[in-house]
């Protein structure tokens, strides 16, 4: 079966959100689900993250891997991709967004998971297929969430599937114990096995 890794978003942990439904319905298929705590969530730094996911996403596995990354989670995903050896491992099957970030989003201490830029070329080479969650009123990327999924589908190709509302999916201070949208777009990019 695959195996699927989920990143998960800043000042929360594996057990938090819709994390553990998700590791539970995918568990009961069959399927490896992965979702390392990532250190420090309160205060995280780039480098401490993209080490302890790669850890966890074994590039040999690519091919029967999907990644999954939630807010800060899905740009840590997005430097994952960028760094992925595509001429020693297959790409990875696919790639589910949710609540991601193209660009910086204003906040100075999550500066460091920005810089340097995406290298766009590079992260699309590393993912058979990349699909994008989010909500139109995410407070995240605010009035700019059009500019940042313009970028998603243009620069990396995505598909994007917008929701009418869920915020941060959540938003702080809220409790989302179920994405079916998430599970759905994962349950897509699952390899098919004869």
């Amino acid at each position: 079966m695959s195996t699927i890794v989920v990143s998960h978003m800043l000042a929360s942990s594996s057990t938090e959100f819709w994390y553990p439904a998700l590791r539970a319905e995918f568990t009961a298929e069959g399927h490896q689900v992965l979702i390392p705590d990532l250190p420090d969530p309160q205060a995280p730094e780039p480098h401490a993250w993209l080490k302890t996911l790669a850890e966890a996403a074994d590039p040999s596995t690519a091919a029967d891997t999907v990644l999954v990354g939630h807010s800060l989670g899905g740009v840590n995903v997005l430097r994952l991709l960028q760094q992925h050896d595509t001429e020693r491992f297959d790409p990875y099957a696919g790639v589910v967004l949710v609540a991601g970030m193209a660009k910086e989003v204003g906040y100075d201490a999550l500066a460091g998971f920005f810089t340097p830029g995406f290298d766009w070329d590079r992260i699309r080479l590393a993912a058979h297929k990349i699909q994008v969650l989010h909500a139109v009123d995410d407070p995240v990327t605010g009035p700019a969430t059009a500019e940042h999924l313009i970028s998603f589908a243009q620069d990396l190709g995505a598909t994007v599937t917008l929701l009418p509302d869920g915020g941060h999916l959540p938003s702080t201070g809220h409790e989302l114990t179920e994405l079916p949208q998430a599970t759905r777009l994962i349950r897509e990019l699952l390899p098919i096995r004869d």
